[in-house]
């Protein structure tokens, strides 16, 4: 299912500090000790191809873990330990990153996160535009009238308080959040298109600076979505600057990946000159034919801003689809106030009429994703309204001809038939340029979807074949197979460098002191086997997987544990130099 556009329905509702490691093996040898003598160990990895997550040349070794820490990593010497796994002729690597996750909803209701588990992905970051707080009473009224197959009560009021929560509930996999700017905007101002007095501008500041010291990462935003879109840059200025002030990054589905993709390069550049935050680009693509040859003044625009001490980054999926609601194919004005307000309006024979003229031609200030996509290059992967769910699997261009409506019609009906939740798949994107992508340097990877299994709930929709498969296909059909990059290269964008670019102190890297997220695959056989028709297929090639020392992941099978943490930001409150206090 489109997790990203159902948990947003729903919802509607670093710089510094960072250690990745020494620069050599040699270095990785020494104790933390500081002793000469081999160490008793947890855990010992041994006989396996260290990847440390630098990017450099791995080497045959071992790596000791003690708890929930690396305590060695570093050439075979005579050590003990409880626990001997042996990774002969496998890569033995940092937990893999995920710099886009989904998994808000449904690691509530599935643990063990699978589809990501078997890939490797050892954190899921959150919060593109919106999070699970912070929440207003109406808000968390809304939130629960909009669910969609996945059911849940919301027994928490900030960010911190959720992501606390999954931690007690249990959890497989790390996680950590954004704060999303248009939650912020709808804690303050309700949905509508609307500016914030300096008031309420303040007030939105001061929920960024209470979720950067309860651990976010920084500020997430998704600029395409109502109400996001109503967001003018000045108000994100403000809101990113006290993420920055805690040392904490701006994130962002910008306002166009299309038409006016350049241009929105251009205000995420200026939104981190001005706030003095890093900035990344969320799930980096040029959408529709007219605008696939934009990549090269992409690459040029982001490293010219590089170039003049700005730190952008960018993260990317390996698909050429993308996949959001059906409502995202209508303009933004629709949604003014909301999903309730935007279905009394599609009643309006007026309103409908001036929507499928605007469907047909290319968006004037919006991302008309229906007109890059076209009806036939929709697929419809989730629909809540059970009398709905024999659609799904279908493009909105054969059920319109089922239907004998246009299909414009066809999306305004399903729009309202399904309460505004209907989501679907859009083929937007050239297969050259995601190739090209995966080979930049400043490039991390993100699923953009939830962690999932192939059961229970999540049987009630599909999905993008992303979910299962989006890291095992960097690393077998772009890394392995199409060579655009040296597989130390791929570990280090898996892992140490949005480490890096997310001020996490202590994730990202083999070497001692650093927390026992590892991940034991093989590079020959790693690979993806979802795909559109058949999403829901796990990937293989992944062996084991260590959680803060913890094994989730034995011979390819998950073993039930849930030793995931909530992993703070740069601003934490808890950390011993005071988090944002020390940063004004």
């Amino acid at each position: 299912m489109t997790a990203k556009f159902l948990v947003a329905v729903s919802l509607v509702a670093m710089a510094g500090g960072c250690a990745t490691g020494p620069s050599s093996p040699a270095q990785l040898a020494a104790p933390a000790s500081g002793s000469q003598q081999a160490a008793a160990y947890d855990v010992l990895i041994r006989g396996g191809t260290i990847y440390d997550g630098s990017g450099r040349a791995p080497y045959l070794g071992e790596v000791g873990i003690r708890g929930d820490r690396i305590v060695y990593a570093g050439p075979a010497r005579a050590a003990t330990a409880r626990t001997v796994v042996d990774a002969s002729g496998l890569a033995v690597a940092p937990g893999f990153i995920n710099m886009l996750s989904w998994s808000t909803e449904s690691l509530l209701v599935d643990p063990l996160g699978q589809s990501e588990l078997r890939q490797g992905v050892t954190l899921e970051v959150m919060g593109e535009g919106w999070s699970m707080g912070p929440l207003n009473p109406a808000m968390k009224k809304l939130a629960v009238e909009r669910q969609g197959d996945i059911k849940y009560p919301i027994e928490w009021t900030t960010l911190g308080d959720y992501l606390s929560f999954l931690e007690r509930k249990g959890t497989a996999l790390n996680v950590a959040s954004f704060v999303g700017a248009t939650t912020v905007r709808q804690h303050e101002l309700g949905e509508a298109d609307v500016d914030p007095t300096p008031a309420q501008l303040d007030r939105m500041r001061g929920l960024v600076r209470q979720a950067m010291e309860e651990g976010a990462l920084g500020v997430g935003s998704s600029l395409i979505y109502p109400p996001a879109a109503f967001a003018e840059t000045d108000e994100l200025v403000a809101l990113v600057s006290e993420a920055g002030k805690c040392g904490g990054m701006y994130i962002s589905h910008m306002r166009s990946e299309g038409d006016r993709l350049l241009e929105s390069i251009d205000e995420l550049i200026e939104i981190s000159r001005r706030s003095g935050a890093p900035a990344e680009i969320y799930h980096l693509k040029q959408v529709g034919r007219a605008n696939w040859n934009k990549l090269d003044q992409v690459i040029a625009k982001v490293e010219a801003a590089r170039a003049s001490g700005l730190r952008i980054t960018a993260d990317m999926y390996t698909y050429t689809a993308g996949g959001t609601g059906v409502a995202a194919s209508m303009p933004p004005w629709v949604q003014d106030g909301g999903t309730e307000a935007m279905l009394k309006r599609l009643k309006d024979p007026a309103v409908v009429a001036r929507v499928k003229r605007e469907m047909g031609r290319p968006g004037k200030n919006w991302e008309n994703l229906y007109f890059h996509a076209g009806a036939g290059g929709i697929l419809l992967s989730n629909l809540t309204e059970p009398s709905l769910k024999p659609l799904i699997g279908k493009t909105i261009a054969d059920v319109a001809k089922q239907r004998g409506v246009s299909p414009e019609q066809l999306v305004i009906d399903l729009t309202l038939a399904d309460q505004g939740r209907a989501g679907a798949i859009y083929f937007l994107m050239n297969e050259e340029n995601v190739r090209r992508q995966t080979a930049i340097p400043w490039m991390s990877f993100g699923s953009d979807a939830e962690a999932a299994a192939p059961e229970g709930v999540f049987l009630k929709s599909s999905t993008h074949p992303r979910a299962y498969g989006n890291f095992a296909r960097l690393l077998g059909r772009y890394v392995r197979d199409g060579r655009t990059m040296p597989l130390p290269e791929a570990i280090r964008r898996l892992s140490a460098l949005p480490a890096a670019n997310l001020g996490l102190r202590d994730r990202g890297s083999l070497a001692p002191g650093m927390a026992a997220d590892v991940v034991l695959f093989d590079p020959a056989t790693i690979t993806d086997h979802a795909t559109f028709e058949q999403p829901m297929r796990y990937a293989t090639g992944v062996r084991d997987v260590f959680v803060n020392g913890v094994q989730v992941l034995k011979a390819g099978q998950p073993t039930g544990a849930t030793p995931g943490r909530f992993v703070k930001g740069p601003g934490w409150r808890g950390w011993p130099d005071g988090g944002c206090r020390n940063r004004k």
